[in-house]
């Protein structure tokens, strides 16, 4: 998710230059990108979402794994008493399962993806609107990202933060403002969701 909103930092960034007159001074302020998105209305009904979904993943790969584990135990526990050509079938037979269970754990980790860019996009407009309005209102020409291990910026006055004040009108945003997170296309089989700080996604 940190990679979504600073892509809307510096989206804004380049539109604040490029409609910036030659010559004029910039007024530049710049927010903790990190510190924006919990802040935002509908945030943590969408991470509630996203984890819910998550872990029907999570539980779709797991019974496959425990598919292939019990598949691979007894077929050592058999091995000694089975011929050449009973071992080759039932090897093929893993292997195919184990093939299969890394292409649905991939299935699953870009359905994950797209999943959580959807639920967390009209969050990641009501962040980039307010990023907007509070630049337009103070005149800035830019806003930048200082998030740590993500900023540029080396040094900073720290009267140029403006973290606190975008968390502020966040938080007083309100939820209606807001689209409610789609559902997931199929109930109970999720089709991808915890960014800032998001659910894992789903891992074999």
């Amino acid at each position: 998710m940190r990679s979504m909103l600073r892509a809307t930092v510096i989206a804004l960034v380049l539109s604040s230059v490029a409609n910036v007159a030659h010559g004029q001074a910039l007024k530049i302020a710049f927010v903790n990108s990190q510190a924006l998105m919990p802040a935002a209305p509908g945030y943590a009904a969408a991470e509630s979402t996203l984890s819910k979904e998550g872990e029907g993943f999570r539980t779709q790969l797991q019974k496959m794994q425990d598919s292939v584990n019990k598949l691979l135990s007894d077929y050592q526990k058999a091995e000694p008493t089975l011929s050449a050509a009973t071992k080759d079938s039932r090897q093929k037979a893993i292997q195919s399962l184990e093939t299969d269970l890394q292409a649905k754990q991939l299935q699953f980790q870009q359905q994950f993806q797209a999943r959580q860019n959807e639920v967390m996009a009209p969050i990641t407009d009501a962040v980039k609107k307010v990023l907007d309005d509070i630049r337009e209102e103070g005149g800035y020409a830019m806003i930048l990202d200082n998030a740590p291990g993500a900023s540029n910026i080396v040094s900073a006055d720290k009267n140029l933060d403006i973290t606190d004040r975008v968390v502020s009108r966040l938080r007083a945003t309100p939820a209606s403002a807001v689209k409610a997170a789609p559902a997931a296309a199929k109930p109970g089989a999720p089709s991808s969701p915890a960014g800032v700080t998001r659910p894992k996604p789903p891992t074999q």
